[in-house]
């Protein structure tokens, strides 16, 4: 499925999703699920399972906050082995590897002057999306309210950069990110950020595609335990967003909590995630 039809497919269920969110401990009907998108049934179930890969009724199970709290106590030993190896993740198929380079601010107030940044307007499963790119890797990713101030969102986050439009090899980018399923080589990043918010960043790459952890779990087991503020803090600053998962972090009650982008979209997120992650385990 191409990125356009998925973005299109998110469009038009994105009042659904949060008409599940709104209603599920009332396990809603396929019909009163497709009348809150103003479709009929048949044709509502066609788009929902072409964009999730499941139906509407197994969708509703990942928005529960009983499944996120089981999700976030069965995966808590393989989260801390991911960190002491270092991985990106555990390796299944559809999971990226990311390598991330970082730079602090001193160092970017001396050296991001005069640097050249490639940008693109990108269709995704869950909305179009602003992407930045220099030749060491992505440095922003952020989904967008009004496409016509992109540039000035890049401005005000690199002044001295020359902002150079580039839709092809942003497109490409955008393909790796949330297409592929097969990653020969590991996706670049760049970020700038104190070594506190670098750390909590390369934590969150040690969430696998489909987890999920509480605040004060990334806390724990950064050596933190009672960072769990400080930890939420850095992860509201996560330049690159869905690459750097901040999306699979939830409140330790399992609610979904607020993210920069909508909670309605993390929540898309979360659930469109885990419903892949089953597929592919059906699959194997």
């Amino acid at each position: 499925m191409s990125l356009e039809t998925q973005q299109r497919d998110y469009l038009r269920i994105a009042n659904a999703i949060a008409y599940l969110r709104r209603h599920y401990r009332q396990q809603p009907t396929l019909a009163e699920i497709a009348a809150s998108s103003d479709l009929s049934e048949a044709h509502f179930q066609r788009l929902f399972s072409r964009w999730a890969g499941i139906s509407p009724k197994r969708f509703v199970q990942f928005l529960t906050v009983e499944y996120a709290k089981r999700q976030m106590s069965e995966q808590q030993d393989l989260f801390g082995l991911s960190l002491d190896a270092g991985l990106s993740g555990p390796g299944r198929l559809h999971d990226l590897f990311v390598n991330m380079e970082a730079m602090s601010p001193g160092e970017y107030k001396w050296h991001a002057a005069g640097l050249t940044l490639g940008w693109a307007i990108v269709p995704t499963p869950f909305g179009s999306a602003l992407l930045a790119f220099s030749q060491r890797g992505i440095c922003h990713l952020s989904f967008l309210a009004s496409p016509a101030h992109a540039e000035d969102t890049l401005r005000a986050q690199w002044p001295g950069a020359r902002l150079q439009q580039q839709q092809g090899p942003g497109m490409a980018l955008a393909q790796e990110i949330f297409v592929a399923t097969r990653h020969d080589q590991p996706v670049a990043t760049w970020v700038v950020g104190t070594n506190f918010q670098v750390q909590v960043w390369r934590a969150l790459l040690a969430i696998p595609s489909g987890g999920l952890r509480s605040y004060q779990q990334v806390a724990a087991e950064l050596g933190r335990p009672r960072a769990a503020r400080s930890v939420g803090s850095a992860i509201a600053r996560n330049p690159i967003g869905y690459l750097v998962p901040c999306h699979r972090v939830l409140r330790r009650s399992g609610e979904i909590g607020a993210y920069h982008w909508g909670s309605e979209r993390k929540a898309a997120m979360v659930a469109w995630e885990a419903a892949h992650r089953q597929a592919e385990g059906e699959m194997g």
